[in-house]
């Protein structure tokens, strides 16, 4: 699969769920090293979120959780149980004061994530079989999850939303919990990221936040290759 091969598939359920939802999808080659300052960049851009959640940043940011409340409520999740990985993060930010390094990469898009109020997830694309597909599940696609330090095999519920592959999940309730094969490593080469937005997230907050995540891996990795699509049922 090329770089610019990859292109995520949206399921016409989806956008009659929600009609709203838009994204940015990223597909990225890290190609040569990187830069030498690269954790203290991200360490930067986090610390600096950080203190927009404390000051109470974005304006939209309360409005865009709550669309996203609504959302999970719509294919018959808790919201209260399993939020939205941007309000989890938000949450742990206001919680603690701070998120513990994660490696570079992580943190950059843990960053834009908590700057932009909207859920942005990391993929790695050499585990990928097939194209990632955003769909309302049958409740038969596996995924594959730690419970109490043991890797266990799950199945999504019929009709929730989630992000799969030929394989299954790779991602449980929209944006709630990551699966294990499909995560980033240091050894990761190949990434896949997806930054979702729904109708209290302005447009131009959306292009804002891709520019950002995008303009941060560059400067972490410099020779990295960014291919963008812009995923809107609008257009």
């Amino acid at each position: 699969m090329s770089v610019a091969s990859v292109t995520p598939v949206i399921d016409p359920a989806i956008h009659a769920l929600r009609p709203d939802f838009r994204a940015v999808s990223l597909t990225v080659t890290l190609a040569g090293t990187a830069a030498a300052d690269a954790e203290a960049i991200a360490a930067e851009a986090l610390t600096r979120a950080v203190q927009q959640v404390q000051d109470g940043g974005p304006a939209w940011a309360a409005a865009h959780l709550d669309d996203w409340r609504a959302a999970f409520r719509a294919f018959g999740a808790k919201p209260a149980r399993t939020p939205s990985s941007a309000e989890a993060l938000r949450k742990r930010v206001i919680r603690d004061g701070a998120l513990p390094p994660a490696g570079p990469i992580v943190d950059l898009y843990n960053a834009v994530s908590l700057a932009f109020a909207i859920p942005v997830g990391g993929e790695d694309l050499d585990t990928y079989r097939g194209m990632p597909r955003l769909i309302r599940a049958t409740g038969t696609e596996p995924f594959d999850v730690m419970k109490e330090g043991t890797a266990t095999i799950e199945t999504a519920e019929p009709g929730e939303v989630v992000w799969c592959d030929e394989a299954g999940v790779t991602c449980r309730r929209w944006n709630w919990r990551q699966g294990l094969r499909t995560r980033l490593t240091a050894e990761s080469r190949r990434l896949w990221f997806i930054l979702e937005a729904l109708g209290s997230m302005p447009d131009t907050a959306l292009a804002a936040a891709g520019e950002a995540l995008a303009d941060g891996l560059t400067r972490i990795w410099p020779s990295s290759i960014i291919v963008r699509h812009n995923l809107d049922p609008r257009n």
